[in-house]
């Protein structure tokens, strides 16, 4: 692959989730991006990244300090970092492009064009058209002033109550999401998006988190879709080298 211009994507990391070894996945997660190759031109981080985030004007969550460093050296190297928001670390602001200079992509999904092949990319979660309840949960994360309102609280009662709530993660909980396919709602969206493109804009990667499960699928009306696996269990991520895309796990051993 040398000479190629690589890029990355990776999806549900869970930095400070208090499951398995906590410590060990970002020790983890800091190897995988200090190891990245000097071809590598971007890495999409795809939501959910940290288990909880919120930013007060001057406050930040304590830790992540391997990861931050270890991103932070990958932009001032010259790789793109663009960061898709979780529904688990929606609340970040300006922190990472001031700080960090990562490229915060407000909308999503978010159409790329890459050595000539075009990626739908997003975290993945609001995309079923009919769980109207989650699209109300979320509205209320996004509205304005239920934000500001949120900031009102010290945040240690703020990040307790943040954590708490992330406890609903279904790692957390034991519970496995099964693909089933055509009938999952992604596949749907993907399908439902690539039939309203003009023939020359179609779609040939449509890429997605949020469920925690490893798939790949043909879709009828074109283009492929790949959904990534988290890092709590098996370390995933896709990489495309210019021409094919493929599936990676991340295995090395952390002394």
């Amino acid at each position: 692959m040398k000479g190629k211009k690589l890029c990355y994507f990776v999806s549900d990391v869970h930095l400070g989730l208090d499951y398995k070894d906590a410590a060990e996945r970002e020790r983890r997660f800091a190897s995988f991006l200090q190891t990245l190759p000097a071809e590598t031109e971007k890495l999409f981080l795809l939501g959910d990244i940290f288990d909880f985030w919120y930013e007060y004007k001057n406050v930040v969550p304590r830790g992540f300090t391997r990861t931050l460093g270890a991103l932070a050296a990958l932009v001032d190297r010259g790789v793109e970092v663009h960061f898709f928001n979780g529904n688990h670390d929606i609340w970040t602001y300006n922190y990472f492009e001031q700080e960090i200079g990562m490229i915060m992509e407000r909308r999503q999904p978010a159409v790329f064009e890459i050595s000539g092949k075009r990626f739908c990319i997003g975290h993945g979660d609001g995309l079923d058209a009919s769980d109207k309840g989650y699209k109300l949960l979320k509205g209320l994360f996004t509205n304005r002033f239920a934000q500001i309102l949120f900031s009102c609280l010290h945040p240690r009662w703020a990040f307790g109550f943040g954590h708490s709530w992330s406890k609903h993660n279904r790692l957390s909980k034991g519970e496995k999401f099964l693909f089933s396919g055509s009938g999952e709602p992604l596949v749907k969206f993907a399908e439902d998006f690539q039939q309203r493109q003009p023939s020359d804009e179609k779609v040939d990667y449509f890429i997605f988190g949020h469920y925690h499960y490893n798939a790949h699928c043909q879709l009828d009306n074109g283009g492929e879709m790949f959904m990534l696996g988290e890092w709590i269990n098996h370390y995933d991520y896709l990489l495309f080298n210019g021409e094919n895309i493929a599936k990676g796990f991340y295995l090395k051993n952390i002394e």
